[in-house]
């Protein structure tokens, strides 16, 4: 099956105006999120494709600049998903459409490659997402955020054979245990990355925007909202630590990580 991956890219986020092109350093050197994450998308094995969605000519002079292919979208996408409707419409033929959005630098291929085997094995799901298990390091790392009134990570939950329930930028499902750093928990962080069936990317560009997605500016309740089947799968770390950039406070953490990791 065909893989084609875009990472759509805006610059006029409300959380982080000009994110893409913050720069982090690594034992690489400085190098902007937006290279790092078309990087570790080119790093995935078995995609035919990887291609930089933005509306922003900034954002595209630079990702041009270090090789990376354009597509230009409308600036009246609202997330990232109708980002990649776009990218579908305009490069039309491949079997899967990874979403891999810009803002997670430190995403394993693995993450990727496990993805599409879930959404290959699985005939019934139109969209499959990874998720993983949160240690008690991530877990009172996301609580500290919620506290302080931050949005850190997005948490899921679901059932039988993966099938999501719900995603939320709480911290779901509510435990009140007190976890050490290296301990195992029931909550599992939501990994941003997607992986669609064409079908479900032509669906999606026509439904309107729901009440859950509204309340949570979570794209991916869109198609639950539409009782579309989400897969989950469950990735394995590995060892690798993973964040997203959603704040300024996120710089440091993931510089951190790059250091630890040696990318």
């Amino acid at each position: 099956m065909s893989v084609l991956i875009a990472i759509p890219a805006r610059y006029a986020s409300t959380r982080y105006p000009g994110k893409p092109l913050v720069t982090l350093r690594g034992p690489d050197g400085e190098k902007t999120l937006i290279r790092r994450s078309w990087e570790a998308a080119k790093s995935v094995q078995g995609v035919d494709r990887v291609v930089v969605a933005t509306d922003d000519a900034r954002i595209a002079d630079h990702a041009a600049s270090f090789g990376a292919e354009i597509v230009m979208t409308s600036s009246d996408c609202q997330n990232g998903t109708e980002r990649c409707c776009e990218v579908a419409a305009k490069l039309p033929g491949y079997e899967i459409v990874v979403n891999l959005q810009g803002d997670a630098p430190l995403t394993p291929a693995w993450f990727v490659e496990d993805l599409v085997k879930g959404l290959r094995i699985s005939s019934e799901a139109d969209v499959a997402t990874p998720v993983l298990r949160c240690d008690g390091r991530a877990l009172n790392g996301f609580l500290a955020d919620r506290r302080a009134g931050r949005v850190g990570g997005t948490t899921a939950v679901f059932g039988a054979g993966g099938r999501a329930l719900y995603f939320s930028k709480e911290v779901i499902p509510f435990t009140g245990k007190t976890f050490a750093d290296d301990d195992p928990t029931p909550v599992f962080h939501h990994v941003g990355v997607y992986a669609y069936r064409p079908r479900a990317l032509r669906a999606y560009a026509g439904w309107p925007i729901g009440p859950l997605e509204t309340l949570e500016g979570l794209e991916q309740l869109r198609f639950l909202e539409q009782g579309r089947q989400v897969l989950c799968v469950e990735v394995a770390a590995r060892g690798r630590q993973f964040w997203e950039l959603n704040n300024p406070s996120d710089v440091a953490i993931i510089e951190a990580m790059l250091a630890q990791d040696g990318e």
